[in-house]
């Protein structure tokens, strides 16, 4: 019985530590994968397509950036809102 415990457990942590890892390869948490937002963020350009997906693709990466001190004066900015409002993207609450 204890046995069956133990290797219940194993097998738990085997399927959440790949889930884990799936999560991690899916979003690469890279701050310049925003670049293609810059020019939007800095002027009053609509966002491009390309910038819209980029941002969509880092939304689990900002509450990081938000919290990230070098970051967080222009993740915060009223330009990087306005364009991450433009592209539907929710500002999260961290």
């Amino acid at each position: 019985m204890m046995k069956m415990k133990v290797v219940c457990a194993m097998m738990l942590m085997v399927v959440l530590m790949v889930e884990v890892a799936t999560i991690v390869e899916a979003v690469d948490c890279n701050p310049l994968e925003l670049r293609p937002c810059l020019g939007a963020i800095t002027s009053n350009t609509p966002p491009s397509a390309e910038c819209c997906n980029k941002l969509k693709e880092q939304i689990p990466c900002l509450c990081g950036y938000i919290k990230n001190p070098v970051l967080s004066p222009y993740v915060g900015s009223p330009g990087a809102k306005r364009v991450a409002s433009s592209c539907g993207v929710a500002t999260p609450q961290c």
